[in-house]
């Protein structure tokens, strides 16, 4: 599967979040763009975390158990999130998406929010590699190998 890297197939326009938006307004955010997470961000690019549809659940329970009217981002993003260079490669990523319950990984070069890549984008970004890979040898050849192989094996009677 080639050499991509995250910088090749990464989205860079973005949905973020400040740390001080509204939880309600986040909310609605996500509600309109239909995404489940936006990565937040401070003043000067750095990432900062990930508010997602899990973040809002905890927003909903806290909110109808101790009536908060409403609060920050920054107090329901997810702060250890998981993140990726720019020169992670495809198989790499497609790795951790497989390894963990992240549906996003943001993209950082030192510290700042360069992109992000989904496991959708992983998907696409795979088959465009399929589509333009070489031919192999098909599966009736190998088939027929590996045949002629347990023929010769064979004991003769």
């Amino acid at each position: 599967m080639g050499q991509l890297t995250a910088r090749d197939f990464m989205v860079k326009k973005l949905v973020t979040l400040k740390p001080e938006m509204d939880v309600l307004k986040a909310v609605q955010l996500l509600l309109k763009n239909r995404i489940s997470g936006a990565p937040v961000v401070g003043p000067e690019g750095n990432f900062m975390g990930v508010f997602s549809e899990k973040c809002c659940m905890h927003f909903l329970l806290d909110a109808a158990y101790d009536g908060l009217p409403s609060a920050s981002v920054e107090a329901f993003m997810d702060c250890e999130a998981q993140t990726i260079e720019p020169n992670a490669q495809l198989l790499t990523i497609a790795q951790v998406f497989l390894l963990t319950p992240y549906r996003r990984l943001p993209v950082l070069d030192q510290g700042k929010l360069i992109g992000q890549i989904s496991r959708r984008d992983v998907l696409h970004a795979a088959m465009k590699l399929v589509k333009t890979a070489p031919p192999r040898a098909s599966d009736s050849t190998i088939l027929y190998l590996s045949a002629l192989r347990e023929r010769n094996e064979a004991p003769v009677s």
